[in-house]
């Protein structure tokens, strides 16, 4: 692109309007359009009111780049379908879209994460990584807090406390959020995981397990994506990676240690305040920072919080109180349901607190991310 690139948003979250803030101030690129589906009469508090438009068709013929961060999985799927067929490069700030259905389109054109949340900075560490010559073996996520199964007051208490949706915040504390990310994570930059539902170590020592994990990834005989649990760490990223070893002496003296691994950690991840750094990459052709891969081989299976009975509503599985996610091997839960999939789906049989969805257990309507999601597993390689 090399005209002022006219972005485009889709969603009016916390997210969203953050990147059109810093979109606005960017001298290369112009804010075109913002799509919403609140009712525009009653957005005052926009700061961009000229831009919003309820009219998908409207959005699409006045933009050059689509930067999706509606946190929706099945809405977000329909949307970058259409901005396909019109040859619109995509960018995602949406993890939970990317691992359902974002194969399907990384097969039919132009998609990459960006950079703020963690599956777009460890990417873009992994460049720094391996440009200074390390060899990647822990791609490492820092959780602060994890509860299994928060209670709906807890979590309605902390949603109003940090201005955060009820849903997005349970995904968080639940692990639905981090397991998501992780799974991306394994299968853009083409690594595994340990097992299913991760590891997930606790630590207050990232130099320490980051060895530990490392010396898994060694047996494993791959690299792995993992998370850790680590309230006292920063709210970032880490590679724990090997060197050359005559880089050993050096590697001492930059305060790294004695190897044989060494932890590269990222302090921090900014959100949406980082994703004009990936719409720059892309505007000036920097390709493609990290998508779900052509042929995935990890998912988010919805794990039963509690007894699900025949007949009972599963409204939306990411951020519920009857399921949450894990990461796993789809080779071996081919039948799995993964959790973006579960919206206004109905259970048919009992599913016991802790076992697996399996879509012999639920009806789920008809959507294009089904769809997308039975190609996905239909198209894969039979070694999945």
């Amino acid at each position: 692109m090399t005209k002022t690139a006219r972005i485009g948003i889709v969603g009016t979250g916390l997210i969203g309007k953050g990147i059109a803030i810093e979109v606005s101030k960017q001298p290369e690129m112009r804010l075109a359009k913002v799509l919403t589906r609140r009712d525009i009469g009653k957005m005052s508090d926009y700061p961009f009111q000229d831009v919003l438009t309820n009219s998908i068709k409207e959005f699409l013929v006045d933009i050059d780049l689509l930067v999706e961060c509606s946190g929706d999985v099945l809405y977000g799927t329909e949307i970058i379908d259409r901005a396909m067929n019109h040859s619109i490069p995509i960018i995602t700030m949406n993890a939970e879209l990317q691992v359902t259905t974002g194969s399907y389109f990384a097969r039919k054109g132009f998609i990459t994460e960006a950079e703020g949340d963690q599956p777009g900075c460890l990417a873009s560490l992994h460049e720094n990584v391996i440009a200074m010559g390390f060899k990647p073996l822990v791609y490492g996520n820092i959780k602060g807090f994890l509860n299994l199964d928060p209670t709906p007051e807890d979590m309605e208490y902390w949603s109003n406390r940090n201005g955060v949706r009820i849903d997005m915040t349970t995904s968080f504390t639940d692990g639905t959020k981090v397991h998501v990310e992780q799974a991306l994570v394994a299968n853009g930059l083409g690594v595994g995981i340990a097992k299913d539902g991760l590891i997930a170590p606790s630590s207050d020592d990232l130099n320490k397990t980051g060895e530990e994990l490392a010396e898994v990834a060694k047996r494993l005989r791959h690299p792995i994506s993992e998370f850790v649990l680590a309230p006292k760490a920063p709210p970032g990223v880490f590679i724990t990676a090997e060197h050359d070893e005559r880089q050993k002496d050096a590697l001492r003296y930059f305060k790294m240690g004695e190897g044989p691994y060494y932890t590269i950690l990222q302090n921090y991840h900014l959100c949406h305040l980082e994703v004009v750094k990936t719409i720059k990459r892309v505007i000036h052709g920097g390709g493609v920072l990290l998508n779900n891969g052509k042929y995935p081989k990890i998912s988010v299976a919805a794990i039963a919080k509690q007894t699900l009975l025949p007949g009972e509503k599963i409204d939306k599985g990411i951020g519920s109180f009857q399921v949450r996610g894990e990461a796993v091997k789809i080779g071996s839960n081919k039948d799995h349901v993964p959790i973006g999939l579960l919206v206004g789906a109905m259970m048919k049989n009992k599913v016991e607190a802790g076992e697996i969805i399996s879509f012999e257990d639920v009806e789920l309507p008809e959507s294009l991310a089904l769809q997308a999601w039975l190609e996905i597993v239909e198209k894969a390689p039979l070694n999945i």
